[in-house]
């Protein structure tokens, strides 16, 4: 009985051990909604027009919030209007050390998709929608940092 009871008890811990050290594997649509974020802000940086159109929904909307003379100000941005942006300015010019992001996805229900990007500069919150089978960002609210 004592030889069992030993047994299961390193049995026990042995497969304890290797479920907390198996890494959590991450859905495909995690992944598809993680890379059209990166595509996003990456294509900012690079000034990539092309990867940043792959990026948007057709209904793309953006809200930019700032302060300006200690007041609230909005403005709004159409996907069309990013592009055309991007490729008109080309890359963003930061340097290397104020182009490092992070992306967490705060959630995922059937095909739609919440996720907050942190740049050095700003917070994005982004809607996305599974669009024709792809992830795309339909909106994003940025707050700039103070």
């Amino acid at each position: 009985m004592k030889t069992f009871a030993l047994a299961f008890g390193l049995l026990t811990l042995l497969l304890l051990n290797m479920a907390s050290a198996a890494p959590q594997p991450k859905t495909s649509d995690e992944a598809a909604i993680r890379a059209a974020v990166t595509d996003y802000i990456e294509s900012y940086y690079t000034g990539n027009a092309n990867r940043m159109e792959k990026s948007l929904h057709p209904h793309y909307l953006k809200h930019t919030i700032s302060e300006s003379d200690g007041q609230l100000k909005m403005t709004e941005k159409t996907g069309l209007q990013m592009v055309q942006d991007v490729r008109r300015n080309g890359p963003s010019g930061l340097p290397a050390s104020e182009t490092r992001e992070q992306i967490t996805i705060l959630d995922v229900t059937g095909d739609v998709a919440s996720a907050k990007l942190v740049t050095a500069h700003w917070v994005d919150y982004m809607v996305l929608s599974k669009w024709n089978g792809e992830w795309k960002i339909v909106s994003v609210v940025l707050r700039e940092n103070d």
